[in-house]
């Protein structure tokens, strides 16, 4: 099992959940408003009056088969919108 950690610009939601839905990926945690910047080349997402826009994060433990799959979805918004940014990570995770 894997914790799939997605970052992403809060205007990417909706394709987010569209990409978990398209994958029969059904449990996650949700944060609406999270305030970061691309590690390379992403605009800053502080909430602020110079910097005004926020991102969101999701969470999900998936099967190991399904990573593959959600990685490249990911990667397909990142490349719709660099500047604005979308970034997954991936940990082994073990049910307790």
């Amino acid at each position: 099992m894997k914790a799939v950690f997605i970052s992403f610009y809060q205007a990417f939601y909706d394709e987010v959940i569209d990409v978990l839905d398209n994958l029969e990926i059904r449990g996650f945690t949700y944060w609406p408003e999270v305030q970061g910047r691309g590690s390379e080349t992403g605009e800053p997402h502080y909430g602020t009056h110079t910097w005004p826009t926020l991102n969101a994060a999701v969470l999900t433990f998936i099967e190991d088969h399904k990573v593959k799959a959600l990685l490249d979805a990911v990667h397909q918004l990142d490349l719709s919108a660099p500047q604005q940014g979308i970034k997954a990570f991936v940990l082994h995770a073990e049910e307790a």
